[in-house]
């Protein structure tokens, strides 16, 4: 019988057994990679993927159960983001142009995972220590200056916990439907898709009754509605999971499931946000909102006194008497990026609630041409399942509500 892993040893990915003191052993590929780079030749295709894998393989801390291996995405923000604001702080022209830089380097890095269809921890890492590094500046430079009442600091802590336990609710299962076991492949798998949506009006006519249920949401809202699905909305036949998708369900690429009531993939979370966390995801975001606002205004109280926070915002004298001043001014600008940012999302959320679209249903009617741009494109309207304002927010408040479906499978 193998012997346990000690704190400090871990099974590599080739499967040996490894110990964190020869972590800078047996590095054949960094040295060749780097006697290469000296007599300036070319380094072989995937060379640098495999050093890129090695060092992320070994970058590990000790644990009970043996090394933990740590996600090179989490750390970035945690070295990067309180150096970028110490320096943005030294002057207003630094201030001015890391400021500026930081949203499109967010937004390059997005792109580039998003084209590559890579799961990241760097924006939620990002996120969070945004949060308590935030808070921690607060109580450390703005709270000290006698300016902010004790009650106003509980009010802004009670909504950071909030915000957290809403974000946790909507890390956990968005909807996944359940794979079949063994993900055996249906004898109808090498039909088009065409015949296999032919076919399916046996499904129909079996589920009719349980789509009453509101799997989908669609029969149980603010008011009464028809139980019967919408004309044109079919089940669809996934490829990758081998099942039957509901409508309005979508498979998350990222992922690698499909989810009921697909809105789309949630780089800030980390997870798709689906039937069962859409709720919360608005939440948490309705929450970051107020907190945000309601930080950034006692921290513009404070540091310019006797100007409303929209004046101070963009005009501040004394910002940068002292260094304490400035490094509150910066992280106030940055938190006011962020908030927009989020503010937007959050807009967006609300009118697509307000229309009952969710945003994959906006991406594929706009690609097939099949929606309407109202509200200056802000929202697209595809007409399906459009109840109104009542019956939609009803729709949407009713999400989860009621225990999934079980397919036949599952109860075979």
């Amino acid at each position: 019988m193998e012997e346990p892993l000690c704190c400090c040893e871990y099974v590599d990915r080739r499967g040996r057994r490894n110990h964190l003191a020869a972590c800078c052993c047996d590095c054949e590929e960094l040295d060749d990679g780097c006697d290469r780079w000296l007599m300036c030749k070319s380094l072989p295709p995937g060379a640098l993927e495999s050093i890129a894998d090695t060092v992320a393989d070994r970058l590990r801390v000790p644990w009970f159960s043996g090394a933990v291996r740590i996600n090179v995405s989490l750390v970035p923000p945690l070295v990067l983001l309180p150096v970028f604001l110490h320096v943005a702080a030294l002057h207003f022209l630094l201030g001015l142009i890391i400021l500026t830089s930081l949203p499109v380097v967010v937004l390059w890095y997005y792109y580039l995972t998003h084209r590559r269809k890579e799961r990241t921890l760097f924006f939620l890492s990002l996120g969070l220590f945004s949060l308590g590094y935030m808070y921690y500046m607060f109580l450390r430079e703005v709270v000290p200056r006698g300016h902010v009442e004790y009650s106003q600091v509980v009010t802004l802590t009670c909504g950071l916990i909030l915000m957290l336990a809403a974000l946790s609710r909507a890390k956990k299962d968005p909807g996944y439907l359940p794979i079949p076991a063994g993900n055996e492949k249906p004898s109808h798998q090498g039909l088009p898709n065409e015949s296999i949506r032919g076919s399916s009006s046996g499904l129909h006519g079996v589920s009719g009754a349980a789509s009453s249920r509101a799997v989908n949401g669609e029969a149980k809202g603010y008011c009464r509605m028809s139980a019967e699905q919408p004309a044109g909305v079919k089940k669809d036949w996934c490829t990758k999971c081998q099942l039957v998708r509901p409508a309005r369900a979508g498979h998350c690429r990222l992922c690698g499931k499909c989810v009921r009531r697909l809105d789309h993939h949630c780089v800030w979370i980390n997870s798709c946000v689906g039937e069962q966390n859409h709720q919360a995801f608005i939440l948490a975001l309705s929450f970051f909102m107020l907190t945000s606002v309601y930080g950034i205004t006692l921290t513009l109280h404070t540091i310019c006194r006797g100007r409303t926070p929209f004046v101070a915002l963009f005009y501040c004298p004394g910002a940068y008497s002292d260094y304490s001043s400035a490094l509150s001014f910066t992280c106030v600008w940055y938190c006011a990026i962020v908030t927009a940012g989020m503010g937007y999302i959050l807009l967006i959320q609300l009118l697509n609630i307000s229309y009952n679209v969710t945003e994959r249903e906006a991406r594929l009617a706009l690609r097939d041409n099949t929606g309407r741009r109202l509200l200056g494109g802000l929202v697209i309207d595809t007409g399906q399942y459009n109840r109104g304002l009542l019956c939609n927010w009803g729709h949407f408040l009713s999400l989860g509500s009621s225990p999934p479906q079980r397919s036949a499978e599952d109860i075979v």
